[in-house]
Protein backbone atom coordinates (compact mmCIF):
# COMPACT_ATOMS: atom_id res chain seq x y z
CA UNK A 1 0.00 0.00 0.00
CA UNK A 2 0.94 3.70 -0.68
CA UNK A 3 3.04 4.70 2.52
CA UNK A 4 2.07 8.70 3.30
CA UNK A 5 5.54 9.20 4.60
CA UNK A 6 7.43 8.39 1.53
CA UNK A 7 4.76 10.51 -0.79
CA UNK A 8 5.62 13.15 0.98
CA UNK A 9 9.51 13.23 0.23
CA UNK A 10 8.07 12.92 -3.58
CA UNK A 11 7.64 17.07 -5.33
CA UNK A 12 5.00 18.45 -5.67
CA UNK A 13 3.24 16.15 -2.96
CA UNK A 14 5.37 17.87 -0.29
CA UNK A 15 2.70 20.96 -0.04
CA UNK A 16 0.10 18.98 0.53
CA UNK A 17 -1.00 18.50 4.05
CA UNK A 18 -0.61 15.07 5.87
CA UNK A 19 -4.73 14.92 5.77
CA UNK A 20 -4.36 14.56 2.33
CA UNK A 21 -1.69 12.59 1.82
CA UNK A 22 -3.71 9.57 3.45
CA UNK A 23 -6.52 10.39 1.25
CA UNK A 24 -4.44 9.83 -1.67
CA UNK A 25 -3.39 6.58 0.20
CA UNK A 26 -6.88 5.60 0.91
CA UNK A 27 -7.91 6.06 -3.19
CA UNK A 28 -4.89 4.98 -4.70
CA UNK A 29 -5.49 1.50 -6.61
CA UNK A 30 -1.82 -0.27 -6.59
CA UNK A 31 -0.94 -1.52 -10.14
CA UNK A 32 2.12 -4.22 -10.78
CA UNK A 33 3.71 -3.78 -14.17
CA UNK A 34 6.26 -6.67 -15.94
CA UNK A 35 8.97 -5.92 -18.10
CA UNK A 36 7.63 -5.32 -21.37
CA UNK A 37 3.99 -4.43 -20.52
CA UNK A 38 2.16 -1.90 -21.66
CA UNK A 39 0.09 0.98 -19.37
CA UNK A 40 -1.73 3.03 -21.31
CA UNK A 41 -1.41 3.05 -25.55
CA UNK A 42 -1.17 5.97 -28.01
CA UNK A 43 -5.04 6.75 -28.56
CA UNK A 44 -6.44 5.68 -25.79
CA UNK A 45 -8.52 7.41 -22.72
CA UNK A 46 -7.12 8.40 -19.73
CA UNK A 47 -7.25 6.12 -17.25
CA UNK A 48 -6.58 8.79 -14.21
CA UNK A 49 -3.53 10.21 -12.48
CA UNK A 50 -0.61 7.70 -11.83
CA UNK A 51 2.17 8.21 -9.04
CA UNK A 52 5.38 5.71 -10.04
CA UNK A 53 7.57 4.65 -6.97
CA UNK A 54 9.49 1.91 -8.98
CA UNK A 55 10.74 0.89 -11.92
CA UNK A 56 11.25 2.66 -15.14
CA UNK A 57 8.92 3.24 -17.95
CA UNK A 58 9.64 3.96 -21.59
CA UNK A 59 7.22 6.94 -23.32
CA UNK A 60 7.05 6.27 -27.58
CA UNK A 61 4.64 7.70 -30.04
CA UNK A 62 3.66 5.84 -32.95
CA UNK A 63 4.62 8.21 -36.01
CA UNK A 64 5.23 7.40 -40.00
CA UNK A 65 4.97 3.78 -39.22
CA UNK A 66 7.47 3.78 -36.22
CA UNK A 67 7.17 3.73 -32.69
CA UNK A 68 9.47 6.89 -31.76
CA UNK A 69 11.06 7.00 -28.28
CA UNK A 70 10.25 10.17 -26.86
CA UNK A 71 10.98 9.81 -22.76
CA UNK A 72 11.55 7.86 -19.81
CA UNK A 73 9.51 7.81 -16.34
CA UNK A 74 12.38 7.03 -13.72
CA UNK A 75 10.86 6.36 -10.37
CA UNK A 76 9.54 8.17 -8.13
CA UNK A 77 7.43 10.29 -10.68
CA UNK A 78 4.01 11.30 -11.54
CA UNK A 79 2.29 11.34 -15.32
CA UNK A 80 -1.24 11.34 -16.58
CA UNK A 81 -2.28 15.16 -15.19
CA UNK A 82 -2.16 16.76 -18.95
CA UNK A 83 -4.90 14.05 -20.22
CA UNK A 84 -7.07 14.48 -16.64
CA UNK A 85 -6.91 18.40 -17.25
CA UNK A 86 -7.80 18.68 -21.13
CA UNK A 87 -9.73 15.51 -21.69
CA UNK A 88 -7.96 14.52 -24.60
CA UNK A 89 -6.58 10.64 -25.96
CA UNK A 90 -3.21 10.10 -24.79
CA UNK A 91 -0.65 10.70 -26.92
CA UNK A 92 1.79 8.28 -26.23
CA UNK A 93 2.47 5.08 -25.18
CA UNK A 94 3.63 3.55 -21.81
CA UNK A 95 5.77 0.48 -21.46
CA UNK A 96 7.21 -0.67 -18.49
CA UNK A 97 11.12 -1.34 -18.91
CA UNK A 98 11.38 -3.54 -15.34
CA UNK A 99 8.83 -4.68 -12.68
CA UNK A 100 7.22 -1.03 -12.07
CA UNK A 101 4.81 -0.22 -8.99
CA UNK A 102 2.16 2.73 -9.78
CA UNK A 103 -0.87 3.64 -7.91
CA UNK A 104 -3.49 5.37 -9.61
CA UNK A 105 -6.06 8.29 -8.78
CA UNK A 106 -9.00 8.14 -11.02
CA UNK A 107 -9.80 11.36 -12.90
CA UNK A 108 -12.34 12.67 -10.16
CA UNK A 109 -10.03 11.83 -7.24
CA UNK A 110 -6.84 13.93 -9.25
CA UNK A 111 -9.48 16.76 -10.19
CA UNK A 112 -10.32 17.24 -6.34
CA UNK A 113 -6.98 16.79 -5.21
CA UNK A 114 -5.32 19.90 -7.41
CA UNK A 115 -8.34 21.92 -6.08
CA UNK A 116 -7.69 21.83 -2.85
CA UNK A 117 -4.06 22.97 -2.55
CA UNK A 118 -3.15 26.07 -4.21
CA UNK A 119 0.85 25.18 -3.74
CA UNK A 120 -0.14 21.63 -4.99
CA UNK A 121 -2.24 23.42 -8.05
CA UNK A 122 0.74 25.64 -8.89
CA UNK A 123 3.48 22.87 -9.24
CA UNK A 124 1.04 20.67 -11.46
CA UNK A 125 0.68 23.27 -13.54
CA UNK A 126 3.84 23.86 -14.03
CA UNK A 127 5.05 20.32 -14.88
CA UNK A 128 2.51 20.50 -17.24
CA UNK A 129 3.52 23.47 -18.88
CA UNK A 130 7.11 21.90 -19.16
CA UNK A 131 5.61 18.74 -20.51
CA UNK A 132 4.18 19.84 -22.91
CA UNK A 133 7.22 21.83 -24.04
CA UNK A 134 9.36 19.50 -23.97
CA UNK A 135 7.13 17.15 -26.04
CA UNK A 136 6.48 20.08 -28.87
CA UNK A 137 10.04 20.56 -28.94
CA UNK A 138 11.14 17.06 -29.52
CA UNK A 139 8.55 16.25 -32.28
CA UNK A 140 8.86 19.38 -33.79
CA UNK A 141 12.65 18.50 -34.32
CA UNK A 142 11.63 15.10 -35.39
CA UNK A 143 8.64 17.07 -37.78
CA UNK A 144 11.26 19.10 -39.35
CA UNK A 145 13.76 16.24 -39.97
CA UNK A 146 11.08 14.09 -41.12
CA UNK A 147 9.86 17.11 -43.56
CA UNK A 148 13.64 17.15 -44.47
CA UNK A 149 13.46 13.17 -45.14
CA UNK A 150 10.64 13.28 -47.88
CA UNK A 151 12.02 16.26 -49.50
CA UNK A 152 15.41 14.70 -49.72
CA UNK A 153 13.44 11.39 -50.85
CA UNK A 154 11.85 13.58 -53.39
CA UNK A 155 14.74 15.16 -55.04
CA UNK A 156 16.83 11.82 -55.22
CA UNK A 157 13.61 10.95 -57.09
CA UNK A 158 13.49 13.75 -59.70
CA UNK A 159 17.44 14.09 -60.28
CA UNK A 160 17.64 10.22 -60.95
CA UNK A 161 16.39 10.25 -64.61
CA UNK A 162 18.18 13.61 -65.62
CA UNK A 163 21.45 12.17 -64.40
CA UNK A 164 20.52 8.77 -65.96
CA UNK A 165 19.83 10.36 -68.67
CA UNK A 166 23.47 11.99 -68.31
CA UNK A 167 24.88 8.26 -67.76
CA UNK A 168 23.53 7.35 -70.57
CA UNK A 169 24.89 10.28 -72.76
CA UNK A 170 28.66 9.63 -72.00
CA UNK A 171 28.09 6.08 -72.20
CA UNK A 172 27.52 6.25 -75.78
CA UNK A 173 28.52 9.25 -77.20
CA UNK A 174 32.26 8.33 -77.28
CA UNK A 175 31.66 4.99 -79.47
CA UNK A 176 29.58 7.25 -81.79
CA UNK A 177 32.40 10.13 -82.18
CA UNK A 178 34.93 7.53 -82.94
CA UNK A 179 32.45 6.37 -85.65
CA UNK A 180 32.00 9.52 -87.00
CA UNK A 181 35.57 10.22 -86.94
CA UNK A 182 36.77 7.19 -88.48
CA UNK A 183 33.58 7.74 -91.59
CA UNK A 184 35.42 11.73 -91.96
CA UNK A 185 38.44 10.04 -92.41
CA UNK A 186 37.80 7.42 -94.80
CA UNK A 187 35.16 10.04 -96.54
CA UNK A 188 38.20 11.96 -96.73
CA UNK A 189 40.44 9.30 -98.76
CA UNK A 190 37.89 9.27 -101.62
CA UNK A 191 39.10 12.83 -103.03
CA UNK A 192 35.59 14.58 -102.18
CA UNK A 193 34.25 16.95 -104.38
CA UNK A 194 33.65 20.30 -102.32
CA UNK A 195 30.01 21.30 -103.41
CA UNK A 196 28.70 17.55 -103.24
CA UNK A 197 30.68 17.92 -99.82
CA UNK A 198 28.53 20.78 -98.91
CA UNK A 199 25.48 19.16 -99.90
CA UNK A 200 26.10 16.46 -96.80
CA UNK A 201 26.57 19.51 -94.68
CA UNK A 202 23.65 21.44 -95.74
CA UNK A 203 21.54 18.04 -94.64
CA UNK A 204 23.22 17.60 -91.52
CA UNK A 205 22.97 21.30 -90.31
CA UNK A 206 19.54 21.17 -91.28
CA UNK A 207 18.54 18.50 -89.46
CA UNK A 208 20.59 19.97 -86.36
CA UNK A 209 18.01 22.90 -86.41
CA UNK A 210 15.07 20.45 -86.56
CA UNK A 211 16.81 18.54 -83.84
CA UNK A 212 17.21 21.63 -81.58
CA UNK A 213 13.45 23.15 -82.25
CA UNK A 214 11.30 19.85 -82.35
CA UNK A 215 8.04 20.04 -83.51
CA UNK A 216 6.82 18.10 -81.24
CA UNK A 217 4.20 15.83 -83.88
CA UNK A 218 4.55 12.31 -83.31
CA UNK A 219 2.05 11.70 -85.98
CA UNK A 220 4.06 13.72 -88.61
CA UNK A 221 7.54 11.70 -86.83
CA UNK A 222 6.12 8.56 -87.93
CA UNK A 223 4.98 8.91 -91.00
CA UNK A 224 8.76 10.29 -92.01
CA UNK A 225 9.87 7.28 -89.66
CA UNK A 226 7.30 4.80 -92.43
CA UNK A 227 8.17 6.60 -95.45
CA UNK A 228 12.70 6.51 -94.47
CA UNK A 229 12.07 2.55 -93.40
CA UNK A 230 10.42 2.04 -96.95
CA UNK A 231 13.12 3.66 -98.60
CA UNK A 232 16.48 2.51 -97.04
CA UNK A 233 15.03 -1.08 -97.47
CA UNK A 234 14.32 -0.17 -100.66
CA UNK A 235 17.33 1.14 -100.71
CA UNK A 236 19.66 -2.24 -99.30
CA UNK A 237 20.21 -0.76 -96.10
CA UNK A 238 20.84 -3.38 -93.28
CA UNK A 239 18.90 -2.59 -90.05
CA UNK A 240 16.89 0.02 -91.77
CA UNK A 241 14.70 0.79 -89.07
CA UNK A 242 17.70 1.57 -86.50
CA UNK A 243 18.61 4.72 -89.27
CA UNK A 244 15.46 5.69 -90.37
CA UNK A 245 14.79 6.89 -86.34
CA UNK A 246 17.29 9.74 -86.03
CA UNK A 247 16.52 10.52 -89.64
CA UNK A 248 13.31 11.15 -88.96
CA UNK A 249 13.89 13.61 -86.11
CA UNK A 250 16.31 15.43 -88.80
CA UNK A 251 13.22 15.86 -90.74
CA UNK A 252 15.33 14.15 -93.57
CA UNK A 253 12.41 13.09 -96.96
CA UNK A 254 13.51 9.98 -98.89
CA UNK A 255 14.13 12.86 -102.12
CA UNK A 256 16.67 14.38 -99.86
CA UNK A 257 18.50 10.76 -99.71
CA UNK A 258 17.94 10.32 -103.35
CA UNK A 259 19.78 13.35 -104.48
CA UNK A 260 22.82 13.03 -101.83
CA UNK A 261 23.46 9.28 -102.61
CA UNK A 262 23.53 9.58 -106.50
CA UNK A 263 26.56 9.89 -106.68
CA UNK A 264 27.63 6.33 -104.92
CA UNK A 265 24.40 4.44 -105.77
CA UNK A 266 26.81 2.00 -108.07
CA UNK A 267 29.63 2.25 -105.60
CA UNK A 268 30.55 -1.89 -104.48
CA UNK A 269 31.99 -0.24 -101.42
CA UNK A 270 30.96 0.81 -97.42
CA UNK A 271 30.45 4.09 -99.86
CA UNK A 272 27.07 3.02 -100.72
CA UNK A 273 25.70 4.10 -97.77
CA UNK A 274 28.07 5.36 -95.87
CA UNK A 275 26.69 8.84 -96.13
CA UNK A 276 23.18 7.67 -95.30
CA UNK A 277 24.98 6.54 -91.81
CA UNK A 278 26.99 9.61 -91.39
CA UNK A 279 24.01 11.85 -91.17
CA UNK A 280 21.65 9.32 -88.92
CA UNK A 281 24.82 9.09 -86.61
CA UNK A 282 24.93 12.99 -86.79
CA UNK A 283 21.83 13.32 -85.53
CA UNK A 284 21.59 10.90 -83.09
CA UNK A 285 24.89 12.66 -81.26
CA UNK A 286 23.29 15.35 -81.52
CA UNK A 287 20.43 14.07 -80.10
CA UNK A 288 22.70 12.39 -77.08
CA UNK A 289 24.09 16.07 -76.14
CA UNK A 290 20.83 17.53 -76.59
CA UNK A 291 19.32 15.01 -73.89
CA UNK A 292 22.58 15.72 -72.03
CA UNK A 293 22.15 19.12 -72.17
CA UNK A 294 18.21 18.86 -70.86
CA UNK A 295 19.40 16.75 -67.88
CA UNK A 296 21.98 18.75 -66.95
CA UNK A 297 20.06 21.62 -66.79
CA UNK A 298 17.35 19.87 -64.74
CA UNK A 299 20.04 19.12 -62.34
CA UNK A 300 21.22 22.62 -61.76
CA UNK A 301 17.04 23.52 -61.86
CA UNK A 302 16.63 20.95 -59.04
CA UNK A 303 19.67 21.96 -57.02
CA UNK A 304 19.27 25.67 -57.13
CA UNK A 305 15.59 25.26 -55.93
CA UNK A 306 17.05 23.70 -53.09
CA UNK A 307 19.26 26.00 -52.37
CA UNK A 308 16.62 28.62 -52.43
CA UNK A 309 14.46 26.59 -50.51
CA UNK A 310 16.93 26.37 -47.55
CA UNK A 311 18.12 30.20 -48.77
CA UNK A 312 21.26 28.69 -47.90
CA UNK A 313 24.33 31.53 -47.36
CA UNK A 314 21.91 34.32 -46.62
CA UNK A 315 20.72 36.46 -43.92
CA UNK A 316 17.98 35.00 -41.59
CA UNK A 317 15.66 37.87 -42.49
CA UNK A 318 15.98 39.38 -46.29
CA UNK A 319 13.89 40.13 -48.99
CA UNK A 320 11.95 37.06 -51.10
CA UNK A 321 9.75 37.15 -53.60
CA UNK A 322 6.72 34.88 -52.30
CA UNK A 323 6.42 32.99 -55.90
CA UNK A 324 9.91 31.79 -56.16
CA UNK A 325 9.51 30.17 -52.85
CA UNK A 326 6.43 28.72 -53.77
CA UNK A 327 7.95 27.32 -56.88
CA UNK A 328 11.23 26.17 -55.41
CA UNK A 329 8.58 24.23 -53.26
CA UNK A 330 6.16 22.65 -56.11
CA UNK A 331 9.16 21.49 -57.69
CA UNK A 332 11.03 19.47 -54.80
CA UNK A 333 7.60 18.17 -54.10
CA UNK A 334 6.94 17.42 -58.10
CA UNK A 335 7.24 13.47 -56.92
CA UNK A 336 4.09 13.96 -55.36
CA UNK A 337 2.23 15.72 -57.80
CA UNK A 338 2.57 13.08 -60.46
CA UNK A 339 -0.92 11.30 -59.48
CA UNK A 340 -2.97 13.22 -61.78
CA UNK A 341 -3.03 16.49 -59.26
CA UNK A 342 -2.74 19.43 -61.67
CA UNK A 343 -1.73 22.85 -59.84
CA UNK A 344 -3.51 26.17 -61.10
CA UNK A 345 -1.57 29.06 -60.77
CA UNK A 346 -3.09 32.79 -60.10
CA UNK A 347 -0.13 34.48 -59.41
CA UNK A 348 -0.08 38.36 -59.17
CA UNK A 349 3.22 39.14 -60.40
CA UNK A 350 3.19 43.16 -59.77
CA UNK A 351 3.68 42.00 -56.11
CA UNK A 352 6.75 43.27 -54.20
CA UNK A 353 9.16 41.37 -52.21
CA UNK A 354 8.69 41.03 -48.52
CA UNK A 355 11.43 41.20 -46.24
CA UNK A 356 10.44 37.93 -44.19
CA UNK A 357 12.39 34.63 -43.04
CA UNK A 358 12.53 33.04 -46.33
CA UNK A 359 13.04 29.19 -45.61
CA UNK A 360 10.85 29.81 -42.82
CA UNK A 361 8.14 30.41 -44.91
CA UNK A 362 8.86 27.36 -47.18
CA UNK A 363 8.23 25.70 -44.09
CA UNK A 364 4.66 27.09 -44.66
CA UNK A 365 4.62 26.28 -48.16
CA UNK A 366 5.55 22.95 -47.42
CA UNK A 367 2.79 21.98 -44.86
CA UNK A 368 -0.28 23.70 -46.86
CA UNK A 369 1.00 21.74 -50.16
CA UNK A 370 1.63 18.41 -48.23
CA UNK A 371 -1.23 18.84 -46.35
CA UNK A 372 -3.43 19.64 -49.98
CA UNK A 373 -1.91 16.85 -51.51
CA UNK A 374 -2.84 14.42 -48.76
CA UNK A 375 -6.64 15.42 -48.86
CA UNK A 376 -6.40 14.80 -52.38
CA UNK A 377 -5.02 11.52 -52.14
CA UNK A 378 -8.07 11.03 -49.56
CA UNK A 379 -10.68 11.59 -52.75
CA UNK A 380 -12.64 14.28 -54.50
CA UNK A 381 -16.27 14.59 -54.04
CA UNK A 382 -18.45 14.12 -57.65
CA UNK A 383 -15.33 12.49 -58.99
CA UNK A 384 -13.35 15.69 -60.42
CA UNK A 385 -10.18 15.61 -61.48
CA UNK A 386 -7.59 16.41 -58.39
CA UNK A 387 -6.76 20.12 -58.31
CA UNK A 388 -4.98 22.63 -56.78
CA UNK A 389 -5.32 26.78 -56.74
CA UNK A 390 -2.66 28.59 -55.85
CA UNK A 391 -3.48 32.39 -56.17
CA UNK A 392 -1.43 35.83 -54.95
CA UNK A 393 -2.73 38.90 -54.57
CA UNK A 394 -1.90 42.61 -52.56
CA UNK A 395 -5.00 43.60 -50.44
CA UNK A 396 -4.02 47.04 -48.91
CA UNK A 397 -0.41 46.73 -46.72
CA UNK A 398 -0.26 42.94 -46.71
CA UNK A 399 0.69 39.88 -49.38
CA UNK A 400 -2.26 37.43 -49.83
CA UNK A 401 -1.21 33.57 -50.40
CA UNK A 402 -4.20 31.18 -50.98
CA UNK A 403 -3.85 27.57 -51.53
CA UNK A 404 -6.85 25.86 -52.01
CA UNK A 405 -7.75 22.22 -53.13
CA UNK A 406 -11.01 20.53 -54.56
CA UNK A 407 -11.10 17.48 -51.67
CA UNK A 408 -13.32 16.32 -49.39
CA UNK A 409 -12.60 18.94 -47.15
CA UNK A 410 -12.52 19.57 -43.36
CA UNK A 411 -15.33 18.34 -40.98
CA UNK A 412 -17.29 21.01 -39.12
CA UNK A 413 -16.91 19.61 -35.49
CA UNK A 414 -12.75 19.33 -35.89
CA UNK A 415 -12.22 23.07 -38.04
CA UNK A 416 -11.72 24.87 -35.15
CA UNK A 417 -9.16 22.57 -33.69
CA UNK A 418 -7.03 21.90 -36.60
CA UNK A 419 -4.56 24.63 -35.73
CA UNK A 420 -4.20 23.08 -31.87
CA UNK A 421 -0.89 21.18 -31.24
CA UNK A 422 -1.10 17.34 -31.71
CA UNK A 423 -4.84 17.52 -33.22
CA UNK A 424 -4.54 15.71 -36.47
CA UNK A 425 -7.17 14.11 -38.64
CA UNK A 426 -4.78 11.41 -39.88
CA UNK A 427 -5.07 8.31 -39.06
CA UNK A 428 -2.71 6.87 -35.91
CA UNK A 429 1.21 7.01 -37.31
CA UNK A 430 0.36 9.35 -40.23
CA UNK A 431 0.83 12.93 -38.53
CA UNK A 432 2.03 14.47 -35.43
CA UNK A 433 -0.61 17.47 -35.53
CA UNK A 434 2.58 20.17 -35.15
CA UNK A 435 1.97 21.20 -39.15
CA UNK A 436 -0.55 23.49 -38.97
CA UNK A 437 0.78 24.61 -35.66
CA UNK A 438 4.39 25.45 -37.03
CA UNK A 439 1.98 27.03 -40.05
CA UNK A 440 0.13 29.12 -37.44
CA UNK A 441 3.60 30.03 -35.47
CA UNK A 442 5.82 31.19 -38.53
CA UNK A 443 2.89 33.09 -39.93
CA UNK A 444 1.80 34.88 -36.65
CA UNK A 445 4.18 35.06 -34.57
CA UNK A 446 7.22 35.56 -36.77
CA UNK A 447 5.77 37.63 -39.06
CA UNK A 448 2.85 39.30 -37.66
CA UNK A 449 0.65 38.31 -39.98
CA UNK A 450 -2.75 35.84 -40.04
CA UNK A 451 -4.18 32.25 -41.29
CA UNK A 452 -7.89 32.19 -41.97
CA UNK A 453 -8.85 28.82 -43.38
CA UNK A 454 -12.30 28.27 -45.34
CA UNK A 455 -13.61 24.70 -46.02
CA UNK A 456 -16.46 22.63 -47.25
CA UNK A 457 -16.85 20.19 -49.82
CA UNK A 458 -14.87 20.26 -52.82
CA UNK A 459 -13.23 23.50 -51.92
CA UNK A 460 -10.47 23.93 -48.93
CA UNK A 461 -8.49 27.01 -48.82
CA UNK A 462 -5.69 27.98 -46.75
CA UNK A 463 -5.44 31.89 -46.24
CA UNK A 464 -2.01 33.03 -45.67
CA UNK A 465 -1.64 37.43 -45.13
CA UNK A 466 1.41 38.45 -44.76
CA UNK A 467 2.15 42.48 -43.81
CA UNK A 468 4.45 44.23 -45.96
CA UNK A 469 5.91 46.68 -42.97
CA UNK A 470 9.27 45.25 -41.86
CA UNK A 471 8.88 42.19 -39.82
CA UNK A 472 10.20 42.62 -36.46
CA UNK A 473 12.23 39.42 -35.21
CA UNK A 474 10.04 37.67 -32.43
CA UNK A 475 10.53 34.50 -30.72
CA UNK A 476 8.98 31.52 -31.82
Amino acid sequence: MLCSESLAQMKPFDKLPPERLDWICDRAEPIHLGAGEVLVSQGDTTLGFFIQVSGKITVTQHTNDADMPVGHHESPSFFGEVQVLTEDIVPVTLTADTDTELYRLDCPDFLDLVHSCREFEKDIFRTVGQRLRGLESFIRTREKMAALGTLSAGLAHELNNPAAALVRVMKDIKPAMLELQRMNLVYGQRQPDEAHTQQWTDARDSGFAAIAQPDNDPLAQSDREDALTDWLEAYGVEDAWKLAEPLAAGKIEPQTLDTLINRWRNDSTEMRDMGIRWLALSFDVMGMIHNGFDGAQRISALVTSMKSYSYMDQAAQQQVDIHDGIENTLRLLAFKLKDGITVERKYNKDMPKLMAFGSELNQVWTNLLDNAIDALNEGVPNDEPPQITIRTCQKNASLVVEIEDNGAGIPPEVKNRILEPFFTTKPMGKGSGLGLDVVRRIVQNRHQGALLVESRPGKTCFSVRLPLAATQTSTT
